[in-house]
Formats: C-alpha cells, structure tokens, sequence
C-alpha cells in the first residue's frame, strides 16, 4: 500500500481500532503512542486527521530569550517542504503553559495554504470560529485568549506533547476520541490488523444484542 492509499485509509478508520490494531502489530508496549485526555479535538465535525508532523518548540509567556521572526519563517518552511498533509505540533518550553496559545486564525491560514490538515499544541489556541470555518484541525488542552510573548525557539526537534513523543516525520492520526502515533513498522499490516479487530469486535456484539445472549455464554466467549 503506498504512502497516498495509507493516508486515505486511514480516514477510513476511527483512532480507538487504529490504536487497538497497532497493539496486534506487537511493536510498541500498549500504554505508548496516545495522548492522555487533556489533549482533545475542537473541531470533531471535520471527522479524522492524519498527516505527518512538523514540530517546534515555543515559548508564550515568559521570555528566556528575545523573539527571532527568522524561526517563524524556518517553521512555515518545513510545512511547506513536508510529506502532506502536515500536522503541525508544538511544544511548550515557558514556564506557565497555562497562559500559552500557541496558534490563531493567521497563524493556521498560513499552515493551511502551506498543505497542513492541522494542528496539536500541549497548552491552548484560540481564534476558534475563524479556524474551524478554515476546517483546520484543532487537537489542544484548551483556549486562551492572548497570545503575550510568543516566540518560536526551535523547529525540526523532537517534542513531547503531555508524554507522547513526536519527532518530525512522524505520521499522526486524530478524531474525537483522540490523537494517536502512527508507528512505522508493519505500518503496511494495519489494513489487515483493522480488520481482524473489527470481525472480532462485531462478532462479540452480535451476540451481545442478539436474542440468546447470556451471561454463561459471554463468559465462555471471553475465557476462550
């Protein structure tokens, strides 16, 4: 499956039965690869995001160093350069996350025309209306209102957003459930890996709904 029919696919999948086919994959331990529950998607209506990462590190509130609109351009760069769709993440390095908004309506036109699908951001957006008529993804803790000293301090590195690390390249999957890491080995079986969970899932809820479901005959189909 190329690259192209992956991210098509994908679309095609919710991130709760990706995540539980990547755990079929046997390449990553299964608390790894998702963000906790802080980190939620603003704009479910616009269905799942995928794309490949594009991460910087920024700093909103305090002010270790002075502000470099140069780093501003070497991010839109590498959005432009990336694998598409992109999906932008960033990273808080200041020390009151919770004052920290990290894009707007410029910021993600400009992502937007540049080919990404979204954003995810560790601490907060704002200018919600104008990005979700964009149809610009959202993935964030919450909202804020100002953006105060916002600068970027570095672009193509490694983030960790609330645990889930995220270095550039990286293939991204999000819907309302969550947001999810695509791993790149036997990324070519998940086709198969969805599958296999989702006839095993059906089959449970047939019975589950169907007139002769027991509590004897559930338990005889979990301990088999």
């Amino acid at each position: 499956m190329s690259e192209e029919s992956l991210l098509e696919y994908l679309k095609t999948v919710d991130t709760p039965t990706l995540c539980n086919a990547i755990e079929l994959l046997g390449v990553r331990k299964h608390h790894e690869g998702f963000t906790p529950l802080d980190i939620r998607c603003f704009f479910p209506e616009l269905g799942r995001m995928a794309g490949y990462a594009v991460t910087a590190q920024v700093e909103s509130y305090t002010q270790m160093e002075k502000r470099d609109n140069r780093l501003f351009l070497d991010l839109y760069e590498l959005v432009h350069r990336s694998p598409k769709p992109a999906v932008v993440v960033l990273q808080e390095i200041g020390g009151m996350g919770d004052f920290a908004a990290h894009a707007g309506e410029v910021m993600c036109t400009i992502f937007h025309r540049l080919g990404a699908a979204g954003l995810v951001s560790d601490c907060g957006v704002r200018d919600i209306p104008e990005v979700r008529r964009l149809g610009f993804h959202y993935f964030a803790r919450g909202t804020v209102a100002s953006h105060a000293n916002y600068r970027i301090a570095r672009v193509a590195v490694p983030v960790q957003i609330r645990g889930l690390v995220v270095t550039a390249g990286d293939l991204l999957h999000g819907d309302e459930n969550g947001l999810a890491l695509v791993p790149s080995e036997k990324r070519e079986m998940i086709p198969e890996m969805v599958d296999r969970v989702r006839s095993r899932e059906g089959q449970l809820l047939d019975y589950v709904r169907g007139a002769v479901f027991t509590l004897e005959g559930l338990r005889g189909r979990i301990l088999e």
